[in-house]
């Protein structure tokens, strides 16, 4: 994690990192003003929390209480040496709980993470560099000894040599990337998370049987998304972007709204639109660029190429983003490699969706087969030492797909977690399977898995795709787990050179009767394919477009950025058109309009019931602000101080909208229930001499928004190289 420090007046600091910031000074005994902790004072107290996080963790789990727990830390000091301390960490526990878990506490304790590094003992590495923001080196640990090279199978060159190439591709665009945790809990189960050491909403995780593989994982899946512009799908680009000569790739082409706002001439081909468009209810404005919001330019397309005839297809930038998310994207060492990778992955999402949806049964992968990948059983007897059942299965629907399944199951919680991997060798594909059941995760994480159901409409309804596209954690359903199953064990191989496990990907694609659509980047310096398979690979349902479209922020982004200095006819109009849009009330304003606020702020909580909330209060519109704020404090799951606010709120509208009730006579116990800073923010709001209380302003230009401002900077280096690569101003 990149922590930057400012030296504030006199001996005072401030560190900043991701979206928090902490203040230090020192006593006044040291020529300090002592307004905050010591530095070696947080040291201290974040041991402390660390180990009491771990016991909450463990208690959470087992649903024990911890409201009589105690625990507390001393630093007992050498007298001959000071940097030689004793760390004594003690926890009281109630009587009433049992031996095992009084054990099972201490255990979670000593897997403090700050203890376990101080224990272990960090090396410092101290450098001067001309500029903190250009010193783009890779902030990556266990760098390959000179000359080793580790080939696995599906690459086209070695591990070591990909892991170069690829962590000098981000030092090229500026970008510091760093390893912000490693997981290894059973044998040869690998994963991390990396990100944007600058910009942390830019990151990726990675897995594989060793950690140079799940880093390898990792780096390529993160250029994979820098390529297809992933890490800033639905995020506003700007003004500067929107109005530059390309707002994605520069051979982008835009087509201009019609007066009837049908679809553009040239904007996708026959087979596409008898997809996309069935009824002929979609329109032009409903493509219009969620990014740039610049209407002006009509429709922003990207150029895809039909793999059956080479021709090239104009797709809505608006469509991708949409309806594929991440699906269908890959790098690789060669085009042919990524192009199986990407191909993999989209079998394996949509045999996934059929095998759940569906509520297929699956046959075992048989023990005498498994038992020819001894590291993957190892695995598996990691997890089933820990408790853990595991089943293995055959997902190829009878050797028609090259899919495997790792299935979880946690007696102590009833949970189910189904992973599922695709390569064409079936080694690779069970592994991918368990690597992906595991990645990020800890023994306690499987504490949080769904119950299985019988409910058919719980596991088929879309959004718990979703769920199981972005980490798997959707319900299954019990027919599932049948020891009856619906296709017999096939024990396929699709294997070959990757250019000949490419040309078998895209023949049963071909075979199932589907078109395919791929874009190629090359100008960051690595082969990145992005495949599209028309009514197959999608994530999200056709009908979004029309009816839940990423780009109903352009309706909305506008004046929420400038809502300070909106009229009251403009604010009006604006609760207007926020009450007729039928918006999820509880969906949050950064979702809505494409913009980033700090999650510790009014606005990084705010919603569009809230939103509505401060308008009506603004407007002077008592009435309907408190039907609002009861069923805010009806449904919500805000903060400790949000709620506080609108129960303060409830109470000022309900003595203000009474006739018989005086706010005076009421303000002093208000005052001591609420805080007396809490009840001038309510009283102001309410009666019109404060606007919008915790929404700093902001507009267009984004002022103010640092969080939004490092992820354009971090979309701003792309840009640029796009830009230089083909010979282009910005």
């Amino acid at each position: 994690m990149e922590i930057k420090v400012n030296f504030l007046d006199n001996l005072r600091l401030e560190a900043k990192f991701d979206d928090f910031t902490v203040i230090t000074d020192q006593p006044i005994r040291y020529k300090g003003d002592g307004s905050a902790p010591s530095p070696f004072d947080y040291f201290l107290a974040s041991s402390a929390l660390c180990a009491a996080y771990f016991v909450k963790v463990y208690c959470n789990s087992r649903d024990i209480p911890t409201d009589n727990i105690r625990l507390s830390q001393n630093n007992i000091v050498d007298p001959e040496n000071r940097y030689n301390q004793i760390f004594k960490i003690q926890v009281e526990l109630p009587e009433d709980i049992s031996e095992k878990d009084r054990q099972g506490i201490l255990r979670s304790i000593d897997r403090c993470t700050v203890k376990k590094v101080v224990q272990t003992g960090p090396e410092f590495q101290l450098e001067v560099v001309e500029n903190l923001d250009e010193d783009a080196q890779a902030l990556l640990i266990g760098k390959p000894a000179d000359g080793q090279e580790t080939y696995i199978v599906g690459k086209d060159a070695p591990l070591e040599q990909t892991i170069q190439k690829m962590t000098g591709i981000l030092a090229d665009l500026g970008m510091k990337i760093e390893i912000a945790s490693w997981r290894n809990i059973v044998p040869n189960v690998w994963s991390l998370h990396v990100r944007d050491a600058a910009s942390p909403m830019c990151f990726t995780n990675g897995k594989g049987a060793t950690k140079e593989a799940a880093l390898c994982s990792a780096l390529g899946e993160f250029i994979e998304r820098l390529s297809c512009n992933f890490f800033y799908n639905d995020q506003f680009f700007g003004q500067d972007i929107a109005n530059a000569p390309f707002v994605h790739y520069p051979d982008e082409r835009w087509f201009p709204l019609t007066e009837d706002d049908s679809l553009p001439d040239g904007l996708l081909d026959e087979h596409c639109l008898a997809i996309y468009n069935p009824d002929g209810e979609l329109c032009g404005s409903h493509l219009i660029d969620t990014n740039s919001g610049n209407i002006d330019r009509g429709i922003c397309a990207l150029p895809y190429v039909r793999v059956s005839d080479g021709e090239t297809v104009y797709f809505p930038s608006n469509l991708i983003e949409n309806l594929y998310l991440s699906n269908g994207m890959s790098a690789g060492n060669t085009l042919p490699e990524a192009q199986v990778q990407c191909l993999s992955e989209i079998f394996e999402r949509a045999v996934k969706r059929e095998i759940i949806e569906q509520e297929l049964a699956l046959p075992d992968v048989p023990a005498d087969v498994l038992a020819k990948y001894p590291k993957i059983v190892a695995g598996i007897q990691g997890l089933e030492a820990q408790g853990f059942p595991v089943l293995v299965k055959d997902a190829s629907l009878g050797g028609r797909f090259p899919v495997a399944c790792v299935t979880l199951m946690n007696p102590r919680t009833g949970g189910v977690f189904a992973s599922f991997g695709a390569h064409p060798t079936m080694e690779v594909a069970i592994e991918r399977s368990l690597t992906e059941l595991l990645q990020g995760r800890s023994f306690e994480g499987l504490n949080d898995l769904p119950l299985p159901t019988f409910n058919s409409m719980a596991v088929s309804e879309p959004n718990n795709f979703v769920e199981h596209f972005i980490d798997s954690t959707g319900v299954v359903s019990w027919r599932f787990f049948s020891n009856k199953s619906d296709y017999t064990f096939v024990p396929w191989d699709f294997s070959g050179s990757n250019q000949e496990e490419a040309d078998t990907l895209f023949n049963i694609l071909e075979d199932l009767g589907k078109e395919v659509y791929m874009a190629v980047h090359t100008d960051l310096g690595a082969p990145v394919c992005r495949i599209l398979v028309p009514d197959y690979s999608e994530v999200y349902p056709v009908e979004d477009l029309i009816w839940d479209n990423t780009n109903k922020a352009l309706d909305f982004r506008e004046d929420i950025l400038n809502i300070h200095r909106l009229s009251e006819d403009e604010l009006a109009e604006l609760v207007e058109r926020l009450e007729e849009s039928q918006l999820d009330a509880y969906s949050d304003i950064i979702t809505l309009i494409g913009v980033e606020f700090d999650e510790n702020t009014v606005w990084g909580q705010l919603t569009i019931l809230e939103l509505k909330i401060m308008i009506y209060l603004a407007l002077g519109q008592h009435a309907q602000a408190l039907e609002l704020v009861e069923e805010f404090l009806q449904y919500n799951d805000n903060t400790v101080a949000r709620n506080l606010f609108y129960r303060a709120m409830s109470a000022v509208l309900e003595v203000t909208l009474s006739d018989d009730l005086a706010l005076e006579d009421f303000i002093e116990n208000f005052e001591r229930m609420y805080g007396t800073d809490t009840m001038a923010s309510v009283v102001g709001s309410v009666q019109g001499t404060e606007r919008f209380p915790g929404l700093t302003e902001t507009d267009m230009q984004l002022t103010g928004l640092e969080k939004h401002q490092r992820l354009l900077d971090s979309y701003q280096k792309l840009h640029a190289a796009r830009a230089r690569k083909a010979g282009m101003a910005t």
